[in-house]
């Protein structure tokens, strides 16, 4: 009826188009059409939009016709009502080919002519099978309806047009159209757009948790130009019209346009939009309207539920299914021919048969009739067992302690249900970097400015120590918490002043710094907050550079001074300037929910004038000494092209003071360069001219030593009112952004308010400074890097920060060429870019995170042209993305490169160990990476992916005939080295092997080497290396690389990753895993299976994956050798019958034989059984390979074992009773009674494990079978016509005879399996379990030779030699007995 119902509305939506809606109308004074729409014709709304009106304004009438196509805001995850249970139950059920073929069966049974037993006996397999699902259905359904109830009948506070006043409505009653008010701390109800907030500059924000697992907050604007921001305006006179897109899933995005009455319309983006389960934080009040409602919202369509993927053991079964099917025909067309045969030379019968059948038709319906007898080969109860003991496995998974994360509370989820085996059979795992090997918590470590570096001694020194004690905190043994979960921790209900725990930082070493703060107030973390990343240690030599800027003087360059010049002064405080303001950083508080920019602003002039010393009388000339504006303007215009009178940088970076003591350039080419710059225009040459009066100064510089020092112990003293009173608190989108924000706060240059217009930064020595923010370009994928556009504080110039990947920013930041001075300009832009460079190259080899800051002033003109694009884009609807990037393309140009940064992300721990353990398991790790190459092998060494002895192979080309010839040279190599090393084996000398060789490729390369004409080279390369590492790499090229591998060579792949860059890898791999960490849980959302550590993937995969795949493996050979046993005991009968399709078996028992008594114990087998105890599988991982192979010819052999069982199980009793009177029901019972036990006994020899709840079971099964049997013989007359079994059972269970016949039976069936597992056992030890245990052996037998040493000479006076003394080595000589 859905379908129906969208089809219903698409079609209105399509004929109901309206010719205005859907047009573009451009703001006043732009153009109707944009650039790229100018030679194209005006697009209708082809049912692509749909149109919100407010359900209690003037267009009632219009709002009843519209509303009635949308979907109401009540939920329903069932899939069943109380009427349409069974029959959909049913359809769904059907859809299995086996139960089909078993109705087709119980069919079959009712036809006269070919019926084999009671038409309700072959009815009951197929019942019990649809009923034990659909109890499983209905139970599972049942607790989402509960779930439905509860959600759906949550309040929420929505505005009554008749009462006028706000209303408490459920949810399930909101409708498109309403207006709902919220407070702090509510969970969103439905997708809104945001028309009012209690903040003052109409900013909402929300945490999304419940939507993605990010704990970090999102900010959220109000609709431009909304009158009803500024309180003039009611919610009766709200009377405009909001056309936006369809219903999507795409959380990202939100198109659409706001309609006034004058006919002005505001463009509308994902920032105005509030999406259902969101969560309201540190805002008072928000009011919305509601544009999607119920299964229209965002989080409804993206939520598909768990993920279903087909094992590669369930597509074996399907083909042992078949060989199943194939031999059931098999048996009854013998059986069918028989019959026809026995017909054609019966003569004279001594019995009435029916004459007037051919033996052709006679052998037609033998076949149909021997259909239903043999049903029982093909296991329709396997499916069944196999889904029950995948819930069995993942119970035990899912309870796991040694998978469980005691800081974040965490444990592993199993979202696939199905493909537990999988695990098991990995032969290539691809993993992430960045929060997959690594914390992804970053710290900043150290930075690169003016073409200097600053190591951060002292900070690498704190970060050991922080180390060491993480070291000892993990130490400590954990337990599973019966708190709250993950989940429900964001939706705490507290207090507006204190916003919810992050789910991130719950560690260790935020529980301890909530001990410290006082216990009246609930202390908030914020997320990437941890202690590590706050508490940075400043650079002694950047500190005092810093200083000066608290100095009444000015530095310049004199090289005798040892101070900063002032360019190099302009850079330091822009570069931390930008790491302050250049991020989506929420500022808040304990105490205080958000810092904003205050309403009513001191003027700049005032507040500097209030700072207790004047830093920059020195530099101007006497008549503008007492003006600090003129000073700011001059110092912070520097980075506009040709403004530099400074010398070089030094290319030392180790002390940054003696290195301008050594600069090449020195005052006197200071003056040549301000003689040349005199020609400039603009406030450059002003400022140029300002600077000649630095040398005037110097004596009052070198007279103010002291007054320097003290302001350098005032600058990183913790002795600031500020922070000691009100401690910050920063909710970063990513753990570079609060790195980075913490890093400059770490030199005071704190951000400490934000709105949606503006921020308010500390300078060290200038003091708070309301920075008005014009406009923010997030980071994208595409661009790789963030700016924001800021009208600077002091200079009043348009200025634009940049922060972004180094490949990109050290590409845009050109060397300027202007006038005569460029040749100046371009050595000394050369020698930055230069030293940076090299330092950048350092960060990487040290396996540091790098990111370049720059900026760029714009002259007024070129900001207004630049300013006209971007609000025609940000208006936009269609093509809104493109041209927003074409707009920010276009901003970053030419930038000035401030300095980098290095970031340390830490590796997590026992990553190297884990590896290692993968890597002799037989699994290949690949590393797919965006990081830089020498970061990438940095952090490979670091993990022992990559040894000392193995040898890289470098693939970096431009061109792809470059690719294709270095791809060929690089296999000639390779193979040269494995020609060498078999010519070596050859000869007899068995040294040690030649080093691995390890692939690194970065992304331009791999998008040739996967071209499809040099996909074949590169897999060629790539299967004969170790390990491959591919850096620079994109999310489509991780995706790209896992398909090819799992295509082209046809093997199990995992993937394992942790952002949203993740995803499509994830999805990809035949098993994808996600890694709960700092970046959200996308990965987790789309991953089968989701864990805290990189490290779980150890157990994960050679524990419980070994398991798994062994436990279904064996029991689909059992079920089917059990099948097979007991269906050839009728088969041999039909020898003995003249093939007719007769039992000698009561049917009631043959068909309850396997679903009932033989069914539990393969269950508890799947899901206790342990071949090999988990502390071998762990420490000899090689054994992990020996469960990837899947022999085919197991399945014959079980197969030729069941026939030899069944052999033995009927002639035995057959030549035991020969000559009797016993009846087809006496001669069948010892039969029965002898098959249960031979099965249920050739599960205790195939099982490695035996315990209590094993033999329950089977002693269990047994006496169920037995008493069942019993209780028949005794009390059922006519249960079975035309056979009678009254007294059968009863009689033969008093005979001596019968009870030597089962036995007999079952010693000669089960004795061949037996001598034959102990020989296999015996001969076929793995080669890792043969060491182990050899290894164990000698250990101990080297003990008891201590043990026998330091007794035969206990009489002499001596220490005794014993294996705990770490002095004795176990190969020394004279240890001999």
């Amino acid at each position: 009826m859905e379908r129906l119902h969208w089809v219903q509305h698409r079609c209105q939506q399509l004929l109901e188009g309206d010719s205005r809606r859907g047009w573009y109308s451009a703001p006043d004074g732009f153009p109707n059409k944009s650039p790229f729409e100018a030679h194209s014709s005006p697009r209708k709304a082809t049912g692509k939009q749909r149109m919100v009106l407010a359900h209690h304004g003037p267009h009632q009438e219009e709002y009843e016709a519209i509303s009635k196509n949308f979907k109401g805001n009540a939920i329903r995850t069932t899939k069943y009502s109380l009427l349409t249970f069974i029959p959909m139950n049913l359809f769904q059920q059907f859809h299995r080919a086996a139960n089909l073929y078993f109705l087709f069966l119980a069919l079959l049974n009712w036809v006269p002519v070919v019926g084999a037993f009671q038409k309700e006996i072959t009815m009951i397999p197929l019942l019990v099978v649809l009923t034990v699902i659909a109890i499983k259905d209905a139970l599972e359904d049942y607790r989402r309806y509960l779930f439905d109830k509860k959600v759906n009948n949550n309040t929420v506070q929505v505005f009554c047009g008749n009462q006028k006043a706000y209303v408490e409505q459920r949810w399930k009653d909101v409708r498109v159209g309403d207006f709902v008010r919220l407070s702090c701390n509510e969970i969103i109800p439905a997708d809104m757009l945001l028309l009012h907030s209690s903040d003052p500059h109409g900013v909402c924000y929300i945490e999304t948790a419940n939507l993605d697992g990010e704990t970090n907050l999102k900010q959220r604007q109000v609709v431009l130009d909304l009158p009803m921001q500024g309180g003039d305006m009611t919610l009766e006179s709200f009377h405009s019209r909001i056309e936006c897109e369809n219903p999507n899933n795409d959380l990202n995005r939100f198109r659409g346009y706001m309609e006034h009455p004058n006919g002005v319309r505001v463009g509308l983006h994902n920032r105005n939009l509030l999406l259902r389960s969101c969560t309201i934080r540190n805002t008072e009040t928000v009011v919305g309207i509601v544009v999607y409602a119920g299964h229209e919202t965002k989080a409804m369509m993206n939520n598909s539920g768990p993920r279903y993927k087909r094992s590669q053991l369930e597509k074996h079964l399907n083909t042992d299914v078949l060989w199943c099917v194939l031999l059931l025909i098999v048996m009854c067309l013998t059986t069918s021919i028989g019959h026809g045969l026995w017909l054609r030379n019966l003569k004279d019968p001594l019995y009435e048969t029916d004459g007037e059948l051919s033996p052709a038709l006679a052998a037609f319906y033998v076949f149909w009739t021997m259909i239903i007898v043999l049903q029982v080969l093909i296991p329709i109860s396997l499916y069944v067992s196999i889904e029950i003991v995948k819930l069995g496995q993942i119970y035990f998974i899912h309870n796991d302690l040694s998978l469980y994360n005691g800081q974040l509370d965490s444990r592993i989820q199993c979202r696939a249900l199905n493909i537990t085996e999988d695990l098991g059979q990995i032969q290539f795992l691809f993993s992430d970097k960045t929060g997959t090997l690594t914390e992804n918590k970053m710290v900043f470590r150290r930075c690169s400015i003016f073409g200097i570096e600053y190591p951060h001694e002292e900070n690498a020194h704190r970060l050991k120590v922080y180390e060491e004690e993480q070291t000892e905190a993990t130490s400590h043994s954990v337990t599973l918490r019966s708190g709250c979960s993950r989940k429900s921790l964001s939706c705490r209900s507290l207090s507006c002043n204190r916003s919810s725990v992050s789910l991130n930082t719950l560690t260790a070493e935020s529980e301890e710094e909530e001990g410290r703060l006082s216990s009246h107030v609930q202390p908030r973390t914020s997320a990437f907050s941890s202690r590590v990343a706050k508490e940075v240690t400043p650079d002694p030599e950047l500190v005092k550079k810093l200083s000066w800027l608290c100095s009444p003087v000015l530095p310049h360059s004199d090289s005798s001074s040892g101070c900063p010049s002032s360019l190099e002064l302009t850079y330091i405080t822009d570069f931390f300037f930008a790491l302050a303001i250049c991020n989506s950083v929420v500022v808040s508080s304990p105490s205080q929910p958000r810092h904003v920019v205050p309403q009513t602003r001191t003027p700049l002039k005032l507040m500097l004038q209030r700072l207790s010393f004047s830093p920059f009388s020195a530099l101007s000339p006497p008549q503008i000494k007492g003006s600090p504006r003129s000073f700011a303007i001059r110092l912070f215009s520097r980075g506009k092209t040709g403004s530099f009178a400074v010398s070089p940088p030094p290319n030392s970076t180790t002390n940054s003071s003696e290195a301008f003591h050594d600069s090449n350039l020195d005052t006197s080419s200071l003056k040549q360069e301000r003689d040349l710059s005199t020609g400039e225009d603009g406030g450059d040459a002003g400022m140029m001219n300002d600077v000649s009066e630095m040398d005037d100064d110097t004596n009052d510089l070198k007279t103010n030593t002291d007054e320097t020092t003290e302001d350098m112990e005032d600058l990183t003293g913790a002795d600031c009112e500020n922070d000691a009173d009100d401690e910050l608190l920063y909710e970063a989108e990513s753990p570079d952004e609060a790195a980075l924000v913490h890093a400059a706060h770490a030199y005071r240059c704190t951000l400490r308010g934000r709105s949606g217009e503006s921020l308010v930064v500390d300078l060290p020595g200038i003091g708070s400074l309301a920075v008005q923010l014009l406009h923010v370009l997030p980071f994208d994928s595409n661009r790789k890097r963030m700016s924001v556009v800021v009208r600077h504080p002091l200079s009043r110039q348009v200025v634009v920060y940049t922060k972004g990947a180094d490949s990109v920013i050290m590409d845009l930041s050109e060397t300027p060429k202007v006038g005569s001075c460029s040749e100046q300009t371009e050595e000394i832009y050369g020698h930055i870019r230069e030293q940076t460079q090299r330092h950048l190259d350092s960060y990487a080899r040290d396996g540091l995170r790098t990111l370049c800051i720059a900026k760029k002033v714009l002259e007024e003109e070129e900001y207004e042209v630049w300013l006209k694009r971007q609000l025609l884009a940000e208006s936009s609807i269609e093509n809104r993305e493109e041209l927003l990037l074409d707009s920010a393309l276009r901003l970053e140009t030419n930038l000035t490169l401030l300095g980098t940064t290095g970031i340390l992300d830490r590796l997590q721990e026992e990553v190297p160990e884990t590896i290692e353990a993968l890597q002799r398991a037989g699994i290949k790790v690949w590393v797919l990476t965006g990081d830089k190459k020498e970061t990438a092998i940095n952090i490979a060494y670091a993990c022992k992916l990559l040894r000392p002895s193995d040898e890289l192979l470098m693939a970096s080309c431009g061109s792809k005939d470059m690719c294709a010839s270095l791809l060929k040279e690089l296999k000639m190599k390779v193979q040269r080295v494995e020609d060498s090393l078999i010519e070596v084996t050859a000869a007899g000398h068995h040294g040690e092997s030649s080093s691995a060789f390890i692939l690194v490729i970065n992304g331009a390369t791999l998008d040739w080497a996967l071209q499809k004409d040099l996909k074949k080279d590169f897999l060629e390369l790539s299967c004969k290396c170790k390990a491959v590492i591919c850096c620079r790499s994109t999310p489509l090229q991780k995706s790209q690389v896992v398909r090819l591998i799992r295509d082209e060579l046809r093997v199990m792949t995992l993937a394992v990753g942790d952002g949203a860059n993740d995803v499509s890898m994830i999805q990809v791999a035949d098993v994808g895993i996600g890694i709960s960490g700092q970046e959200g849980m996308q990965a987790v959302m789309s991953s089968d299976f989701a864990i805290s550590r990189f490290k779980h993937l150890s157990k994960l995969l050679l524990v419980h994956g070994h398991w798994c795949y062994s436990r279904l493996a064996n029991m689909i050979f059992y079920f089917i050798y059990k099948n097979v046993m007991y269906v050839n005991l009728l088969f041999w009968y039909q020898f003995f019958c003249g093939f007719s399709g007769s039992v000698m078996i009561n049917s009631w028992v043959l068909i309850l034989f396997n679903l009932v008594f033989t069914s539990i114990p393969p269950l508890i087998y799947g899901v206790l059984d342990q071949d090999v105890p988990a502390e071998t599988l762990a420490a000899l991982p090689e054994l992990y390979q020996t469960s990837k192979t899947r022999l085919p010819y197991m399945f014959w052999i079980t197969i030729l074992d069941a026939f030899y069982q069944s052999l033995v199980c009927f002639f035995v009793p057959y030549f035991a009773l020969t000559g009797s009177d016993v009846g087809e029901l006496s001669f069948g019972s010892p039969i029965n009674a002898s098959a249960l036990i031979i099965i249920l006994l050739h599960q205790v020899i195939e099982s490695h494990t035996l315990t209590w709840i094993h033999v329950l079971v089977m002693v269990l099964s047994g006496a169920l079978y037995f008493g069942f049997v019993l209780l028949f013989s005794l009390y059922c007359v006519t249960c079975s016509p035309p056979t009678n079994p009254l007294g059968v059972e009863t009689l033969l269970m008093s005979q001596p005879l019968f009870y030597i016949i089962c036995t007999l039976t079952t010693v000669m069936a089960l004795l061949p399996r037996l001598l034959v597992r102990a020989v296999y056992n015996t001969m076929r030890v793995p080669a890792a379990l043969t060491s182990a245990q050899t290894g164990d052996v000698d250990s101990e037998k080297f003990c008891r030779r201590m043990l026998r040493w330091n007794l035969s000479h206990s009489r002499v006076r001596r220490l005794p030699v014993c294996a705990d003394n770490p002095g004795l080595e176990h190969s020394t000589a004279s240890v001999v007995s």
